[in-house]
C-alpha cells in the first residue's frame, strides 16, 4: 500500500473510534509514558498539541510539566521549532493547533525526549506522518539527540509502511 492509501486507511480507522475510546486509550498511552524511566529522567520533553485524531495530550502536558520542562512545536511555513510550554502563552496556530507564542526556541540538542504523533507506525519504528515532513526535518537537524517515542492508537499500527531515506525511525512506539 502506498503512503497516500495508508494515510486514508488510517484516517478511516481513527474516525471509527468513539471519543470515549480515544480518551481511554490516550490516558493509557500517556500513563505508560509518564512511568517510563527515560522520560522520568529527562529534563526537557518535547510534546505535541493534539489534533482530534491523535492521542490527546490535554492531560499529559500538565502531568509532564511537573518536574520537567515541556516544549511544544510551532510551525512557520515549512519550519517547525519547539518553545517552552506556558498555558497562558498558547494561541491557535497552524492547522488549528494550539502553539506557544514564545520568542526563543529551544535548541534541538537541549531536548532529551520527543513524543511524536503519526498517521501510522510499524512495530519496528517506521513512522508515517501527515505528509508535510515537519518532524522528519526537525529530527534530522544537527545536534538532535533525543529519545524518539512515537505514539498512536493500536488501530494505527501497521506492518510494511513504505519508508524513504529521509524518513526518521522512532526509538520506541507506545500504543493502546
Amino acid at each position: 500500500m502506498d503512503k497516500r492509501a495508508l494515510r486514508s486507511e488510517m484516517r478511516k480507522r481513527t474516525s471509527e473510534l468513539t471519543p470515549e475510546a480515544k480518551s481511554r486509550k490516550s490516558s493509557a498511552i500517556f500513563g505508560r509514558i509518564c512511568r517510563d524511566e527515560a522520560v522520568a529522567g529527562a529534563k526537557v520533553i518535547a510534546l505535541y498539541s493534539s489534533l482530534p485524531d491523535e492521542p490527546s495530550t490535554a492531560d499529559a502536558v500538565g502531568m509532564l510539566s511537573e518536574g520537567h520542562t515541556v516544549v511544544l512545536p510551532r510551525v512557520d511555513g515549512d519550519d517547525m521549532e519547539f518553545f517552552p510550554y506556558r498555558r497562558e502563552e498558547l494561541r491557535i496556530g497552524a492547522f488549528g493547533i494550539m502553539e506557544p507564542t514564545g520568542t526563543t526556541p529551544v535548541p534541538p540538542q537541549d531536548i532529551d525526549v520527543i513524543i511524536v504523533p503519526g498517521r501510522a507506525f510499524s512495530p519496528d519504528g517506521v513512522r508515517l506522518g501527515r505528509g508535510r515532513g515537519y518532524y522528519d526535518r526537525y529530527l534530522s537537524r544537527k545536534g538532535f539527540r533525543a529519545l524518539k517515542i512515537g505514539v498512536c492508537f493500536a488501530e494505527q499500527l501497521a506492518g510494511g509502511i513504505p519508508s524513504e531515506e529521509h524518513d526518521i525511525r522512532m526509538d520506541r512506539i507506545v500504543s493502546e
